[in-house]
């Protein structure tokens, strides 16, 4: 190993480079995020922050790939995991 130069685990060289590949949900996307983790449906979410369905559709949507999610429940625990949500 060189001057300056660190050593990560690989697990920890994983997640880092799993966190450094995706963007982090938008304060808007955490705010629906959110909602999603009190089991709220897209026409809840929409009621609840002022939004038009379609546009809490292209939230949910957004937070699933950035949070390499297939659905609504793992995004939320991958949320939880990451510390974008509190539990």
């Amino acid at each position: 190993m060189g001057l300056g130069k660190r050593y990560l685990p690989g697990d920890i060289a994983q997640r880092l480079a799993e966190r450094l590949g995706r963007p982090e949900p938008s304060p808007r996307e955490r705010e629906v995020l959110a909602q999603m983790a009190k089991g709220r449906s897209n026409k809840e979410i929409a009621s609840v922050l002022g939004l038009s369905e379609e546009t809490v559709k292209r939230h949910v949507s957004n937070v699933l790939e950035k949070l390499g999610a297939q659905d609504r429940t793992q995004a939320v625990t991958e949320a939880i995991r990451r510390g974008l949500l509190e539990v």
